[in-house]
């Protein structure tokens, strides 16, 4: 892993760690893509920006001001991942990305999927039963 200074927690945190070494990844694929070939630059940016936006949002959810926001900023990103997923499909079926680079990516890229939707899923039964008790009390 890499040395994460001013990180709020992040270390104990799946979701911070993956989608900050995801990012990682498309940008060194990037890179490296755009060093072989510019004749599909757009769709190089296109990853480039959704594939580095999922760690963004995760990170800026770490700061939210409500639970409400907090799960929108994870909606943000589990957007930008499933974009992300497009993107590394369209490169793959195009002949840009081997099928191996793809199972890898697609396989990081598919398991931040996985923790947002948990996640997700998690904040608003949180805030149903915590305004279930409000209503009672």
């Amino acid at each position: 892993m890499n040395d994460r200074k001013y990180n709020y927690k992040r270390e104990e945190s799946p979701l911070h760690i993956k989608s900050y070494d995801f990012a990682v990844r498309i940008v060194k694929m990037f890179l490296h893509l755009s060093d072989n070939d510019w004749r599909l630059a757009s769709i190089y940016n296109q990853i480039l920006r959704s594939g580095t936006s999922i760690s963004a949002n995760v990170h800026e959810s770490e700061f939210a001001q409500s639970p409400q926001d907090f799960a929108s900023k994870l909606t943000i990103a589990l957007k930008e991942a499933n974009e992300t997923i497009n993107w590394l499909n369209l490169l793959k079926d195009t002949g840009y990305l081997s099928e191996t680079q793809f199972d890898s990516m697609a396989k990081d890229c598919s398991e931040i999927i996985a923790l947002l939707v948990s996640s997700i899923k998690t904040i608003k039964k949180n805030t149903i039963n915590n305004n279930k008790k409000m209503n009672v009390e």
